[in-house]
């Protein structure tokens, strides 16, 4: 299906980006007391690296703020705030220790890891103070869900407590963020919060200043759509061999949270006798290769249970004559091995939970999350990897953009995660925790009933849902 042709290629401030910037000039100009806090959410993809940027260069050239601090917590995330600010001609000093100076007297802006400030914090108080005062700055924090304040315990959450310190004499405080809710139950450092009252109890949920939803960037060209395809199956459960009775499970109907999960455990081994994660695999080897027929480049990515299973599936990748990179966090050539994959050095990355925020590859056009960790952050953190576009393809392609693939095995709590990806969840604080998990907690796109017509005689066929706005369950 063709639309409109692709946006212009540079950095014209998106129709999102236009509006923080008006946001932020009139939070300036107001200059309420406590106004000076602005939360961000906006989904992978949209920009919100070079949205701060950007707004900050307009503001800056309005004479309304002269620098700027970033605060962010991982190296390789550094170093694409340092990338986005040189395309717009911004200067980005990173401070180093020991030895390092928080001097931004040759740039505009002072770049920091939120584990630096909680380290160094006291000796941070005395340079910012000492290099920024009688200037306008804004403070920016990346990720701001890392920054937790317990309002019972202060103290302990250091990252959140530095912050808050370090930024307490910007003229205004942006917090980004792509994940707008946490398992642990804090809350934001820079947020608004409304009291409210639902089937759970009292509670306090987050209102961002400005969410920017994912179907809303689907539908300006902004981000690829995805389309999913869930391997279903039966489950057979216990050892014939040994002379003991089975038991099948049917994979995507499964009720029973405990029969779910063991159902999960076995569907994502690559060499267990009902071959759901083998056809899982095979089906997305297949896919790529089409996909690379008109994106020669493209890669993929499988998300591993742990390092023994990352590098069972690491071999059989490389065995059907993939390049496969492996990654994980006991790897020391790891961020190298990111960073090769992301130059198209392989046709294949392996990893454990190192690539979710963060991880930049518009070239990743598939995806196969076989692993069982089942909450609705690391499921849509792993697969809106696959959505981001570069310069060149938003120049070839006609909007909307070409589909990027998910696949997954037949989980009914991944398949109604799939329905709702393009929606963004509220986060909301409960005054105490709750019985419920935190994978099922209260997300209306969590439903884990599913058509009785998922199930037939050929359970073992790939299931589809296609996006933006994802249809009721359907077979293919």
């Amino acid at each position: 299906m063709s639309g409109n042709t692709g946006a212009p290629c540079g950095p014209e401030p998106r129709a999102w980006q236009r509006r923080l910037i008006q946001l932020l000039r009139a939070r300036l100009v107001a200059a309420n007391p406590g106004g000076q806090d602005v939360l961000l959410h906006a989904g992978p993809g949209a920009g919100k690296t070079l949205g701060a940027l950007l707004a900050f260069q307009q503001l800056q050239r309005e004479g309304r703020l002269d620098r700027f601090v970033v605060f962010c917590h991982r190296s390789a995330i550094a170093r694409q705030w340092i990338s986005a600010a040189a395309r717009l001609g911004l200067v980005l000093q990173e401070w180093e220790t020991p030895g390092g100076t928080a001097s931004a007297a040759t740039g505009q802006g002072l770049l920091l890891s939120y584990q630096a400030a909680a380290l160094h914090r006291l000796r941070l108080e005395r340079e910012l103070g000492r290099h920024l005062q009688g200037r306008s700055w804004l403070a920016i924090a990346d990720e701001v869900h890392h920054l937790g304040l317990d309002p019972l315990e202060p103290e302990a959450t250091a990252w959140g407590h530095a912050f808050s310190s370090l930024s307490g004499g910007a003229q205004l405080r942006l917090g980004l963020t792509g994940t707008p809710f946490r398992a642990d139950n804090l809350g934001f450092c820079s947020a608004r919060r409304i009291r409210m009252h639902d089937q759970d109890g009292p509670a306090e949920r987050i209102i961002p200043d400005l969410c920017v939803e994912p179907r809303a960037l689907i539908a300006a060209g902004d981000v690829r759509p995805l389309e999913f395809r869930f391997q279903d199956g039966w489950v057979e459960h216990g050892r014939p061999e040994d002379g003991r009775d089975t038991e099948t499970s049917p994979l995507s109907a499964e009720q029973r949270e405990s029969w779910r999960a063991r159902n999960l455990r076995r569907a994502i081994r690559p060499g267990d006798r009902g071959g759901i994660a083998l056809r899982l695999l095979l089906q997305a080897r297949r896919r790529l290769e089409r996909v690379r027929l008109e994106h020669p480049g493209a890669g993929g990515l499988v998300v591993a249970r742990d390092i023994g299973h990352a590098g069972a599936i690491a071999d059989l990748l490389a065995k059907e004559g993939d390049r496969v990179h492996l990654v994980h966090s006991q790897d020391p050539e790891a961020a190298q091995r990111l960073a090769a994959f992301q130059a198209g050095e392989a046709d294949w990355l392996v990893s454990i939970d190192m690539c979710a925020e963060g991880f930049d590859a518009p070239r990743l056009r598939v995806v196969a999350y076989l692993t069982t960790v089942v909450t609705r952050s690391r499921f849509v953190q792993a697969i809106t990897r696959a959505v981001r576009m570069d310069g060149d393809r938003s120049c070839q392609e006609t909007i909307p953009r070409r589909p990027s693939y998910v696949y997954a095995p037949a989980d009914p709590l991944l398949i109604g995660y799939a329905r709702g990806w393009t929606v963004s969840e509220p986060y909301v604080i409960r005054t105490r925790p709750t019985d419920t998990a935190p994978a099922a907690a209260g997300s209306p796109g969590s439903d884990q009933r599913l058509p009785l017509q998922a199930l037939a005689d050929d359970a073992g066929r790939m299931l589809s849902v296609s996006g933006p706005e994802l249809p009721l369950f359907r077979r293919q």
